[in-house]
């Protein structure tokens, strides 16, 4: 079954990258993820939805991931194919104070070829380690700035397929109108305002100081592990709850910032699974918070 899929994929996309039997591992920042069946990088939209149409026609829901920063995955053989829009679609352009981008650019290299045009707004993204499309469907922010501040339109498939265009992605806090939807984004403009090239690369400079000051970005993680609850921070209750260090198999709560769980060698899927339960019912049980994951669970 799975062979005759990927000949119907190549035999309609000749150019489509196939990756049989890849190790999820590979591509998410925790380090951790079993064999996917096999992973399809598109390089155009028509490719995108070309692939799309057919793995729907065989009956596959593909999983979408862009820079695998925000995804735990299951260390378990998963049987699916993995649908990810990475290098060869990341074209960025500027037209006046606008940036066009596809869904598989860096955060990183948006905010850097906003700079090189003098464009001010998209600094704090400069040290998100996510990619475009995740950074737009899950509406990611830092330092107090967001997706919503700057996008103007995103392009993207809908669940039927269509190619649709939207100047509303109804963003909130860390979710958009894409989240856990089967919707891809494949492309996205940001409207920005003019500024200096040195003050803007400045900016960049020192959030990303602040960044590795505060974060454990030596060790796999995938960043925030729970979202803000209302009134406080995941962080603060977790190290206000005593559970900075505390550590199951590989897994473990950064002593350095108490919001990230870090792999600290050799963690599974269930190590991070069990210590995120632990943190949850701790908080719970201490504030009568209940924290909800940021991080995107994928069992099977």
């Amino acid at each position: 079954m799975r062979s005759s899929l990927l000949q119907e994929l190549k035999s309609r996309c000749p150019e489509l990258v196939i990756l049989p039997e890849e190790p999820m591992a590979k591509h998410c920042s925790f380090r951790i993820g079993g064999i996917a069946d096999a992973m399809l990088l598109p390089s155009s939209p028509e490719e995108a939805e070309t692939v799309c149409r057919v793995l729907r026609q065989a009956g596959e829901a593909p999983l979408l991931m862009g820079n695998g920063t925000n995804l735990l995955v299951t260390d378990a053989p998963l049987h699916r194919m993995v649908l990810r829009l990475g290098e060869g679609f990341s074209r960025i352009s500027v037209r006046g104070n606008t940036l066009h981008s596809e869904s598989g650019a860096l955060l990183s290299q948006l905010a850097t070829a906003a700079a090189r045009a003098g464009l001010t707004g998209l600094e704090f993204a400069h040290g998100i380690p996510g990619s475009v499309g995740g950074g737009v469907s899950m509406n990611a922010g830092a330092y107090g700035g967001e997706m919503k501040d700057a996008v103007v339109s995103v392009v993207y498939l809908d669940e039927e397929l269509c190619l649709r265009e939207t100047e509303d992605p109804d963003f909130s806090y860390r979710h958009s109108m894409f989240s856990g939807t089967e919707q891809v984004v494949l492309s996205a403009d940001f409207r920005l305002s003019e500024g200096d090239e040195t003050a803007i690369r400045e900016k960049m400079r020192q959030l990303m100081a602040k960044r590795k000051a505060s974060q454990p970005l030596e060790l796999p993680s995938a960043g925030s592990t729970f979202k803000r609850p209302v009134g406080g921070y995941a962080a603060a209750l977790i190290d206000q709850a005593g559970l900075k260090g505390v550590q199951i198999g590989g897994a473990a709560v950064s002593e350095k910032h108490a919001g990230f769980v870090v792999n600290r060698g050799g963690a599974s899927f269930d190590d991070v699974l069990r210590l995120m339960d632990l943190i949850q019912e701790t908080v719970l049980q201490r504030f009568g918070i209940s924290l909800e994951p940021e991080v995107k669970i994928i069992r099977s």
